[in-house]
């Protein structure tokens, strides 16, 4: 069994693939704030979808196409939501230099901040969830 596929994983995969791009953008919004002209950008909030899969009967949600064998490409409404791309958008404007550039420091400190103590708390939830995983497959008495 992969831990991909457990759902809490799975989840977890996701949130910190999103909280990776999240800081990249942030920190690519820091490095273009003397920039003329830019404007910042951040990402939609995360929302996890549930990959699609065949229920135990082994028949298929309508529009879900079957993956029989290792090479089948997995269609996009069957795939994780890590494996898609995070959709961006333009950061709310506080204040615009002469330059027309919009970014604040300030503002892109604090979710730069934001960002990283959510990913320090995905990490340690992903470390306690394995530790439950490691204890529950040992032997008793152990």
């Amino acid at each position: 069994m992969d831990i991909g596929d457990i759902p809490l994983f799975s989840m977890l995969r996701g949130r910190l693939s999103y909280l990776s791009e999240r800081q990249k953008l942030i920190a690519q919004n820091v490095a273009n704030s003397d920039t003329p002209g830019f404007r910042p950008k951040d990402l939609k909030q995360f929302a996890y979808n549930a990959p699609a899969r065949a229920p135990a009967g082994g028949l298929r949600p309508a529009g879900v196409q079957a993956v029989t064998q290792p090479g089948h490409m997995v269609s996009s409404s069957a795939s994780s939501a890590a494996s898609r791309g995070f959709q961006e958008t333009k950061s709310e404007v506080i204040e615009t230099t002469l330059d027309g550039n919009a970014v604040s420091l300030e503002e892109e400190m604090l979710k730069m901040s934001e960002a990283r103590m959510s990913y320090d708390a995905a990490i340690g939830f992903y470390q306690k969830s394995m530790n439950l995983l490691r204890m529950a497959a040992r032997p008793p008495g152990r």
